[in-house]
């Protein structure tokens, strides 16, 4: 049925129309993740298992009348809430910063006149304007334009324009087609209109759009935890179930020998605290939140702290092509003329007869242009022809032919400054400028397959000819124009400059490299080569992809880097079929085609300058500068943080014996407690999330990106380190305890005896920190390391031993007593020792971890 549309008499919707669509079909957005009140953080803190003993400990001191007691160890409850609601608001802060929630402006027809408002109250049925730069805010049906050229490389990947045409049918017929291809009358969310101009009507908005379709097939792809995040799982719960059998016999025992319950129930609630591995929580979160503030130094923002872990693992590197390995822009890179071609770049100057190919590239585009290619042409021709503006400075534009979809080729028709004859000129695909000038076939063919050579080359071409008119009534079609052939220019979508390193870099770390783009195989093989890709001869393409099934992808994938024609389901098939053959795969991707891929695969790589929303909120990490380089520089962090977090989960294995033993050995021998929940609070808040703090900055090592990823399979705490924790927990231990047995046996009181040991322990740990930062380079030259956070600790922690010994409101709070110089010099040597005879053990160790 065919329709009078008038654009100069449309009324569009009403206020009150839009207002009521608006309150039945919501916002024009896309649903995102749900934010975190205040409430929710504090709540999340409050479960923390620390945090409850600790509370339970206080209320039991209260209960027993010892205030002091109970005030500190509220104290400590204090601060761990701060520091983690802290932490948990910064990450909140960060991902509210990351995601753009600027609605673009959409320009309306609301009650008979034209009104911007915010795209995301676009309503379905609403008249939209679209002109140059504008980003189309629903989906629509064309129903007038003029010369509309659209960029949905968002949503095909295919970073070329695409024509428009408009529709003449109601809207309620029109079935929205596929994105991509030419001559089609719809027009969908977040493409940007890059020429011409039009009328749209809106058919679907929000979720219903073609970008909110992909956002709803992110939700049936689960996201699994991470392996860290397992065996930080099992190792936690195998503690608590230890724990908390021998806590129940402490108490038990305590009770029944002693006859006292409630002091049972605190002995019972120190080893709790001691075997609790509240540490594992401390130091992920430190870890991973340094690690994503390492990263965002270099442009680089974390939105899933999981993944930093997974990057130094990962195996594969899926890329996409348009916009991550190029720079998504056109440059004039290539003319061809009188049977001679001239590369720009390679080129001083350009011999005249280019000259006037520039000239009438120019001529045939706008003067003030928003198209890139039309841009690139008026850049490239001012440069080389610096005179062009004063020729045709009193040249008059008196005409255009626009593209249509039987000839693909656009004119503008100038009235020369003599003012007897007009000049014409005329760029285009290759085909329609050969058509318009009538040329015999062989010249036909040999054009051709100048042209061929050109695509070759990963060239986008275009041809362009000129034509003379001196006749006062100009025709109605460019076929009736004598043109004649001038030449051809091709346009090149460069690589961006460090990518070919970043390439290199990758094989070098052991991580495959695989392309995967919506280009034609000539142009991804084009590209290929020149970044430095391997088995650039193999290639799949979407048809051929389409034919296969998981098995037999994941046996052609093993072999194949370069995948090209794919559609966005085939990209998350290709991650698919990566991990059905065991590979963790990382991919980079900037549309709303790569999000289910980027949430399928185990790092999501989004761009952030250029990346669309859905990219973005699918994405584990984000590039906010788009640069290629910076994912190895992130691979590089996730090794060392894997490196590090390993040391120091050995450690926090092996201080945990000590104290454990501590609070256990006293109560099975009938001895005085050496260790209260103050003593354990102290330790377990200032001595080892410092520690966490000083194994995470401990640089990596410098043949981390010359090793293979690591397995998979291969465990943080398995039996070797697991051997090498207990070794040094249990020397650490029987040098504490020896020391805590001879204070008793020199008749010293129960005070003396617990400060002493106390004493002893904190050098132990820090020891052993020290001990545990480096195997492959000496103590001495481990403390002399640019480690920073080291010296502060150690500054620091033996500065608040000093404090609580010797100042005498703390000593008090504390339970201590003086330490003498004969003391200390027990408390160092022993303190050292318990971990140093290890070193000279250290080239058997070292060969076994």
């Amino acid at each position: 049925m065919e329709s009078t549309f008038d654009p100069e008499h449309i009324t569009g919707l009403s206020g009150d129309e839009a207002s009521e669509i608006l309150e039945k079909e919501g916002y024009n957005e896309l649903p995102s993740q749900k934010k975190q009140s205040i409430f929710s953080i504090l709540l999340n803190v409050l479960k923390e298992p620390m945090l409850l003993l600790l509370l339970g400990a206080g209320l039991i001191y209260l209960f027993l009348g010892e205030v002091k007691d109970a005030l500190i160890l509220l104290l400590f409850v204090f601060v761990v809430m701060g520091i983690t609601f802290n932490q948990e608001r910064k990450t909140e802060r960060a991902l509210e910063a990351l995601r753009d929630l600027s609605s673009p402006r959409a320009l309306v027809i609301r009650d008979g006149k034209q009104k911007r408002i915010p795209g995301r109250e676009v309503v379905k049925g609403d008249i939209m304007i679209l002109r140059e730069g504008d980003r189309v805010p629903a989906d629509g049906v064309v129903l007038s334009c003029t010369n509309l050229l659209v960029d949905e490389s968002l949503l095909t990947g295919e970073s070329l324009a695409v024509r428009k045409s408009e529709s003449t049918e109601i809207i309620q017929s029109l079935q929205p087609e596929q994105p991509g291809g030419d001559d089609t009358p719809f027009v969908y969310s977040g493409t940007l209109v890059i020429q011409g101009q039009g009328i749209a009507q809106a058919s679907s908005t929000g979720i219903n759009t073609e970008m909110g379709k992909i956002g709803k097939a992110l939700g049936t792809i689960t996201e699994e935890d991470s392996l860290l995040k397992k065996e930080t799982a099992l190792i936690i719960k195998n503690f608590a179930i230890f724990g908390g059998i021998l806590c129940f016999l402490v108490v038990v025992v305590y009770g029944i020998t002693r006859g006292d319950w409630l002091h049972g129930l605190l002995a019972g609630l120190s080893l709790s605290m001691a075997l609790l591995p509240e540490e594992f929580s401390v130091v992920l979160l430190v870890f991973l939140s340094m690690g994503a503030w390492r990263l965002s130094k270099r442009n680089v923002l974390v939105r899933r702290m999981p993944a930093i872990e997974a990057l130094g693992s990962s195996t594969v590197l899926c890329v996409d092509k348009t916009g991550t390995l190029t720079q998504n822009k056109m440059i004039l890179s290539t003319l061809y003329s009188g049977n001679e071609y001239c590369e720009i770049d390679k080129s001083k100057c350009l011999l005249e007869k280019f000259h006037e190919l520039l000239e009438f590239g120019y001529l045939a585009s706008l003067q003030d242009p928003f198209d890139p290619l039309e841009k690139e042409i008026k850049k490239s021709t001012e440069k080389f022809l610096p005179d062009h503006e004063d020729t045709h400075r009193e040249w008059k534009l008196v005409r255009e032919y626009p593209l249509s979809k039987n000839l693909l080729a656009l004119s503008n028709v100038w009235e020369s400054n003599d003012s007897r004859k007009y000049v014409i000129a005329v760029k285009g695909a290759p085909e329609a400028i050969i058509d318009l000038c009538h040329l015999s076939e062989p010249k036909r063919q040999d054009l051709l397959s100048h042209v061929q050579e050109m695509a070759n080359k990963g060239l986008r071409v275009l041809g362009v000819a000129k034509a003379s008119f001196e006749e006062d009534s100009l025709p109605e079609k460019q076929h009736d124009f004598e043109f004649e052939f001038i030449g051809l220019l091709g346009f090149v979508d460069p690589v961006r400059p460090s990518v070919a390193q970043s390439v290199k870099e990758c094989y070098t770390a052991g991580i495959r490299v695989i392309m995967i783009t919506g280009d034609y195989p000539g142009t991804a093989q084009h590209i290929a080569r020149q970044i430095g890709l391997k088995n650039t001869d193999q290639y799949i393409t979407g048809p051929e992809l389409a034919s296969m099934d998981q098995t037999q992808l994941a046996e052609k994938i093993k072999t194949t880097n370069i995948f090209a024609r794919v559609v966005p389901e085939q990209k998350l098939a290709i991650v698919n079929a990566l991990k059905l053959n065991g590979e963790v795969v990382a991919m980079t991707g900037d549309g709303v085609n790569d999000a289910p891929a980027l949430k399928s695969a185990h790092i999501g790589i989004a761009m952030g300058e250029r990346g669309t929303d859905v990219a973005r909120e699918s994405a584990s990490i984000v590039l906010l500068n788009d640069d290629f380089f910076s994912i190895v520089a992130a691979v590089r962090l996730g090794r060392r943080i894997f490196e590090n977090l390993k040391k120091a989960i050995s450690y926090i294995f092996s201080v945990h014996i000590p104290i454990a033993g501590l609070a256990v050995f006293p109560i099975l021998f009938n001895l005085p407690l050496v260790l209260l929940p103050a003593h354990i609070a102290f330790l377990e808040l200032i001595i080892d999330p410092a520690c966490s703090t000083v194994f995470e900055a401990e640089p990596e090592e410098k043949n981390i990106m010359n090793r293979p990823p690591r397995n998979l399979q291969e465990r943080m705490f398995g039996r070797k380190n697991l051997a090498l924790s207990m070794v040094q927990g249990i020397s650490m231990l029987i040098g504490v305890i020896v020391v805590f047995l001879y204070a008793l046996y020199m008749g010293k009181g129960e005070v003396d005896a617990r400060t002493l040991t106390f004493a002893t322990l904190v050098i132990s740990n820090l020891t052993l920190i020290v001990a545990n930062l480096s195997w492959s380079q000496s103590i001495i030259k481990t403390l002399s390391s640019e480690n920073k956070a080291l010296r502060y600790v150690l500054v620091g922690a033996l500065s608040g031993l000093l404090l609580v010994l010797y100042v005498p409101a703390l000593r008090s709070l504390f339970r201590f007593s003086l330490l003498h110089g004969d003391d200390l010099l027990i408390v160092f040597v022993v303190g050292t020792l318990s971990i140093v005879w290890l070193r000279l053990l250290k080239s058997q160790i070292n060969s076994n971890i």
